[in-house]
């Protein structure tokens, strides 16, 4: 009987992967449709609004037109969608860390519609994140409607989100280790199979169908030389530097939002700015790919003509030109996903490390100390504020190398980003998209003790068949509740159930059969427990307090009140139920 039920199992479980390994698909085809539709919408948007702008010189529309996206978008979110939440990576880890994996339906078409508005009419913000969210929902819903387990449910949120970068930018692998570095909470065999199912599906479903000129590819036609590694390695540093920029100017900008209080100011705020900076410096308009496509052509005739005014600048005010767009691009973005737009920092941290590589490699060349190819540096400055932005320097790695069709760049891309990586880490400790969470402690992807302490109901492990006794009880009093008990530890109340101290058997076991002492009060037998686990402390705490104390049982109370008793080996035993829960595969 035991081996035929444990064949049963067995094929219940190899059926439940197989059925995971069909939604996985399911998940990066939506994700491919998605992503498709998305970035199709705005390309076709965009060139039709600046179109009109520059061929009928209507400078003025750079600033009404992002303005209009803006407040267009946070009507829709306020009155259609009903939905103020982000529509970015963060969101996503909230959703890990604090709603079991469970993403919003909705997001799978508000996402869409929002970032289409709010890019194709220039909002500074890239398409990334939204297209993520709604490929997230995708698999974080078909897993909830097949009742499937938290793990489940977060490995297919994770294969949405995969096939999502895998389709954007037509990168399989850079959107598997997108999620393995940025969302997953746990890195395992089976976990890869359905990542590399959605990754390939999401990349095949666009590249069938996206026009060449949507894509951002680039063939590389100057080669690796090792005499440039020291100018790679200054570059890294910048690209530390400049990734912590980002970070705190972005995080600064929140703040200073946060502080208007009233949601129709911020719109307007955000609106406003964003409007006076694409206007200024109309490169910054929508995504930034066009600049980006421009920068690794090297075409500075068109660029230096992008401006207001109409100037064509030389080339140390194109230098100025160029370093001021680092400047504002995180402010833009800022500004407009704060203002009511619905996008991410995903698109802005590459523009913002593509304009830094130029602008260095374009700098040195025109110094005469060396030849430098700025395409090069433009493509490995990407990677490394990529890296230094999200702190995910794998993901900035494979994605330029994948979009260059070949890893031709691969050493400068590797010792670069990490060094950017490593760099921003000690400027910025903590990244956009965890910074939030990290600080109200509600961060527990990548951290699998975080995780198992999340999912551990502290219901679970309070344990109430501890016999308490009052505190103008006697001796034996005492023994008679120990005759009844399987347990050694006795709690002392007042009359008004508060604790006032505990009393271990092993301090009564010498005296109990004596019956000339049952007479003397339990308070002469009582001690003060080592710590007290109060009813509103988190299951981190409670483990800090164990630690500490080096208790193996300690009372649990709720405004001095008993109520039960938390022991070490149930707090244990209950910790391994719930990891193997959320890492067996």
């Amino acid at each position: 009987m035991t081996k035929i039920r444990i064949k049963r199992i067995l094929a219940e479980k190899r059926k439940t992967r197989t059925f995971l390994l069909i939604l996985s698909a399911i998940a990066g085809i939506g994700a491919g449709l998605t992503a498709l539709f998305l970035k199709t919408a705005v390309f076709e948007i965009q060139q039709h609004l600046t179109n009109i702008v520059w061929q009928k010189n209507y400078m003025y529309l750079l600033f009404v037109y992002p303005v209009s996206a803006v407040i267009i978008v946070s009507i829709l979110r306020s009155f259609i969608f009903r939905d103020q939440t982000r529509h970015n990576i963060t969101s996503l880890l909230y959703a890990i860390s604090k709603q079991s994996s469970n993403v919003p339906g909705h997001k799978i078409y508000s996402s869409v519609i929002g970032a289409t508005i709010t890019a194709g009419m220039g909002g500074s913000v890239g398409l990334e994140s939204p297209i993520i969210n709604s490929g997230a929902s995708i698999g974080s819903n078909l897993a909830r409607i097949f009742n499937m387990r938290y793990k489940e449910v977060t490995l297919l949120l994770a294969c949405g989100a995969s096939g999502a970068i895998a389709a954007i930018f037509n990168t399989p692998i850079a959107g598997i280790v997108f999620s393995f570095e940025v969302l997953l909470l746990d890195l395992n065999r089976f976990s890869l199979i359905p990542l590399l199912i959605a990754s390939v599906t999401g990349a095949l479903t666009t590249w069938a169908f996206y026009p060449n000129d949507i894509l951002l590819q680039f063939e590389i036609t100057h080669q690796f030389e090792l005499i440039q590694l020291p100018w790679y390695l200054l570059l890294a540093i910048l690209g530390g530097a400049v990734s912590s920029y980002f970070t705190r100017t972005f995080l600064f900008f929140e703040v200073l939002f946060d502080k208007i209080k009233k949601r129709i100011y911020q719109v307007l705020f955000g609106a406003i700015i964003i409007g006076i900076i694409i206007t200024l410096f109309p490169p910054i308009w929508g995504e930034g790919f066009r600049t980006i496509k421009i920068l690794l052509a090297d075409n500075l005739g068109e660029l230096s003509n992008e401006n207001p005014f109409g100037i064509s600048l030389n080339a140390y005010g194109l230098i100025i030109f160029l370093i001021m767009l680092i400047l504002v691009k995180v402010i833009a973005t800022i500004s407009t996903i704060r203002g009511g737009g619905i996008g991410g920092i995903f698109a802005p941290s590459l523009f913002t490390g593509a304009v830094a590589g130029f602008v260095f490699a374009f700098i040195i060349n025109q110094t005469g100390f060396a030849e430098l190819s700025t395409s090069n540096f433009t493509l490995v400055g990407m990677a490394s504020v990529l890296g230094g932005v999200l702190h995910a320097p794998l993901t900035g790695i494979f994605l330029i190398a994948e979009v260059t069709r070949g890893y031709e760049l691969i050493v400068p891309l590797m010792l670069t980003t990490t060094i950017s990586y490593i760099t921003a880490k000690q400027l910025s400790p903590h990244s956009i998209i965890t910074y939030q969470l990290a600080r109200k402690g509600e961060l527990i992807t990548h951290h699998k003790d975080k995780a198992v302490l999340h999912f551990l109901d502290k219901r679970q492990i309070i344990e109430k068949d501890f016999q308490p006794i009052e505190l103008n009880k006697s001796l034996g009093d005492l023994v008679e509740i120990i005759a009844q008990s399987h347990r050694n530890i006795f709690p002392v109340v007042d009359d008004n159930n508060n604790l006032i101290g505990l009393i271990h058997l092993d301090k009564v076991r010498k005296i109990m059969f004596k019956r000339d002492a049952y007479t003397m009060p339990v308070w002469h037998l009582m001690s003060t427990p080592p710590d007290v686990i109060e009813e509103d402390d988190k299951m981190s705490q409670i483990v800090k307090k164990f630690n500490k104390s080096k208790a193996w049982n300690l009372p649990v109370v709720e405004n001095n009140k008993y109520i039960g008793m938390v022991s070490r080996s149930k707090l244990f035993s209950t910790y391994r139920e719930i990891l193997l829960k959320i890492t067996d595969d």
